[in-house]
């Protein structure tokens, strides 16, 4: 039977304070965060990093000092793993972006596995330069310097894929059953914030944002304006996609509506989802006097998800191409404009 290596792709997040600003440097000095030179971007990345470390420390100190995300991919790669034995000898492991393990130390260990395919999964619902893009690109190098030769099968992005949409719009359903008790409730889909330059640079994530919660708010029968979708987590001065969170919850206290808040973009929960949006968006929603607020867990190792990961890593072994799965399971390019598009920079 054949050796399959399934590679976890995640952002990764401080296990300890002292990690907090190394970590906060490793996400800086990216280069698909800041675009400029190294010699340039390397002291910037110091700098801010420096800055930022004392209120990112506080952030992690309210999830006791780290982050969980580590723990939450573990039991994710322990799950997938169960689905994956009818395929042969399989092995999941995981390299993160920003912090242990990252693709050197995970690339060694792929090397000593002496996989006959290697299926590289992002734990990126939707496609961005910033994400995906940056995680394949450095696992490429890692895998380069550790002589890892094995064929690998790269799944950049899966908005739409049936198992992700049905495990979102359970939990969601869920959420808006709870939020009914307070009203007639409003949804909102709320992702990471990126920077209008990068969209308007092509990056397809606002757009694949759009069919993600669009497959949702179908599979709900919901019509608007009982949904949206908005923004969180924007840093500096960039003008960045709207509506912000900040937005919506403001709209909501004026139409008197309930919210859940669904996070359509992160399928694993960390400081975005447990700080931000668990803590300071709560006291502001309760603040502007929003009826009520109810947020909707993570994906996590929901069944379908896991099913639909599965069948993700059966695909791209059988294809052996990058590909996006859409509604129906097939292969779905982007929009026409959205040249940074891996499907259309391939064709």
């Amino acid at each position: 039977m054949a050796r399959v290596a399934v590679v976890l792709f995640n952002l990764g997040g401080p296990d300890s304070p002292e990690a907090v600003r190394p970590f906060l440097f490793n996400l800086f000095n990216d280069r698909a965060i800041i675009s400029l030179p190294s010699l340039i971007r390397g002291p910037l990345a110091w700098f801010v990093s420096r800055r930022r470390a004392p209120v990112a420390t506080e952030i992690y100190d309210k999830l006791g000092g780290s982050s969980p995300l580590l723990k939450l991919t573990q039991e994710q790669a322990l799950a997938l793993g169960d689905r994956l034995s009818h395929v042969g000898e399989v092995r999941v492991f995981i390299a993160m972006r920003y912090w242990h393990p990252m693709s050197d130390e995970t690339a060694a260990a792929v090397k000593t596995f002496n996989p006959d395919h290697v299926v590289l999964l992002p734990l990126y619902p939707q496609f961005s330069t910033t994400t995906t893009a940056s995680s394949l690109d450095r696992w490429r190098q890692a895998a380069a310097a550790a002589g890892l030769t094995a064929p690998s099968h790269a799944i950049c992005c899966y908005p739409e894929e049936p198992g992700w949409i049905e495990a979102v719009t359970e939990l969601a359903g869920r959420g808006l059953e709870e939020a009914r008790t307070m009203g007639q409730p409003r949804l909102l889909f709320s992702a990471h914030g990126l920077p209008k330059k990068v969209v308007d640079g092509g990056d397809p994530y606002a757009w694949q944002v759009e069919q993600s919660a669009a497959a949702v708010a179908g599979a709900l029968g919901l019509n608007k304006p009982d949904w949206a979708i908005c923004y969180q987590s924007r840093v500096g001065p960039l003008e960045w996609l709207g509506p912000s969170l900040d937005e919506e919850l403001r709209r909501a206290a004026e139409d008197g509506v309930p919210v859940a808040v669904v996070p359509i973009a992160f399928v694993s929960e960390h400081s975005e989802t447990l700080v931000e949006l668990d803590m300071e968006y709560r006291a502001m929603a309760r603040d502007l006097g929003v009826p009520g607020y109810v947020r909707v867990p993570a994906a996590a190792t929901h069944p379908a998800f896991m099913d639909g990961l599965a069948n993700l890593v059966g695909a791209a072994l059988s294809r052996g191409q990058v590909l996006t799965s859409g509604q129906s399971g097939g292969t779905v390019n982007c929009a026409a404009n959205l040249s940074r598009c891996p499907l259309q920079q391939s064709a």
